[in-house]
């Protein structure tokens, strides 16, 4: 059945200026993810300057860490990727200054990601980055987060509301089925005549149960210390982060190319975990994994010889690389065993839906890859069956907000991951 277009209010939204700016942070202790470890990140932070369709100004602000370890891995210096990272994030700026459009925040968050921000990457990778590794669409994606999530901010003041009560028919100028697609298996489309305000909880709850990130280079007891480790008043074994914080929630970083490593590290941390209560685990092989054999191997040697800590574990997620298009793995045999959650993978809403062809169950959601791309991948992730998490970027100071307000909205499989205080408190 064919239904027309909803056509709901104009909001005129319009931007009016943009100020773009950069906090560097240290971390109190390496975190090691994958093959890279982080000691710094620069946090980008853009401020938008709106106007609504009654002349009134309004400011809306957005932050995030150019974190170069996840968003672009690999051997180039560490300095030269950020500084590459900061100069696109410059001329994002400049370009949103362009956007002539009015609309909601969606509608212009959308419509920045189809039509400008392809041209941009790829002008800046022939003009900037010629003869040299070009810098990948998950760090172009990075740079533009700060300023949608600065927009998605503005528009809530626009409306005199928190922003998560404006993604309704009273406030938007149109409905998913503007952005979204079903599945072909799908014999009516889900978001006709639907927004995001009905995919997302009625009533987010107050408080949400935070995941701890056991790094790969945390010491999990006394025979790990090196004797290097700050003397701050934080703490340092992971027994003493979860009795200072009551954790129930523990998410093991894992190597993804040394199997031995990988499950002696999934038993450390697992009965450190029982001795103290903690309630559920999840293993992040940071994309470093090329063949499901090797998750299902360490799933089933867990599950035969230690039945209790691989029923703590509640998901697995992105142990393969992120590009899907380079890399369809069909991934049937390791969701049979324990729900896989797609995170760097899941560029957009697309990349969602190719992920459950090839078996993915779930998709973890960062605010880190835009609001706007988070809202639309979330709705059609719940739309077709598949399981949220909200996972960090180590997102501090304002990064944090919008990151778990997404958590609180959109309703996961459990709590949030923050960890932020752990590495730069």
């Amino acid at each position: 059945m064919e239904h027309p277009p909803f056509m709901g209010p104009s909001n005129g939204m319009r931007i009016r200026g943009v100020s773009l700016y950069y906090l560097p942070i240290e971390t109190r202790m390496p975190l090691k993810f994958g093959t890279e470890v982080l000691t710094e990140v620069v946090v980008a932070r853009a401020r938008l300057w709106v106007s609504n369709a009654q002349g009134e100004m309004h400011e809306g602000w957005g932050e995030t860490p150019l974190s170069v370890q996840w968003t672009w891995p690999g051997t180039l210096p560490n300095q030269e990727r950020l500084q590459a990272m900061q100069s696109f994030c410059h001329m994002l700026a400049e370009e949103w200054l362009k956007v002539e459009e009015s609309g909601d925040a969606l509608e212009l968050g959308w419509q920045f990601q189809e039509h400008r921000l392809k041209p941009l990457w790829e002008h800046f990778n022939r003009s900037q980055r010629q003869g040299l590794e070009p810098m990948p669409w998950l760090a172009g994606l990075i740079c533009l987060s700060l300023f949608d999530i600065a927009l998605h901010d503005a528009f809530g003041h626009c409306n005199h509301l928190p922003t998560y009560e404006c993604y309704s028919p009273q406030h938007l100028s149109h409905d998913l089925s503007r952005y979204l697609q079903r599945a072909p298996s799908f014999a009516d489309s889900p978001f006709t005549e639907t927004f995001p305000a009905d995919f997302l909880l009625k009533a987010a709850p107050r408080t949400l149960v935070a995941w701890h990130l056991v790094g790969g280079l945390d010491p999990l007891e006394a025979e790990d210390l090196t004797g290097n480790e700050p003397e701050d008043g934080h703490p340092i074994l992971l027994k003493d982060w979860i009795q200072r914080d009551q954790l129930q929630c523990l998410k093991i970083k894992l190597r993804g190319n040394d199997a031995e490593w990988d499950y002696d590290r999934c038993i450390r941390v697992g009965q450190i975990s029982i001795h103290h209560g903690v309630r559920w685990l999840t293993a992040d092989f940071n994309c470093t994994v090329t063949d499901p054999d090797y998750v299902n191997l360490i799933l089933d040697r867990l599950r035969d010889s230690h039945p209790r800590i691989y029923g703590m574990l509640l998901y697995v997620e992105q142990p393969f690389p992120y590009e899907l298009a380079e890399h369809p793995i069909d991934v049937h045999s390791v969701s049979a065993r324990k729900p896989l959650y797609l995170d760097e993978s899941a560029h957009d809403w697309k990349w969602v839906a190719r992920g459950r062809e090839l078996g993915w169950s779930g998709v973890a959601l960062k605010t880190c890859k835009t609001q706007t791309g988070a809202l639309l991948s979330a709705c059609w992730a719940k739309a077709h069956g598949m399981g949220l998490m909200v996972q960090d970027l180590t997102n501090p100071m304002l990064a944090q907000i919008p990151h778990v307000q997404l958590a609180a909205r959109v309703g996961t499989i459990m709590g949030v991951e923050t960890n932020a205080m752990q590495f730069y408190p």
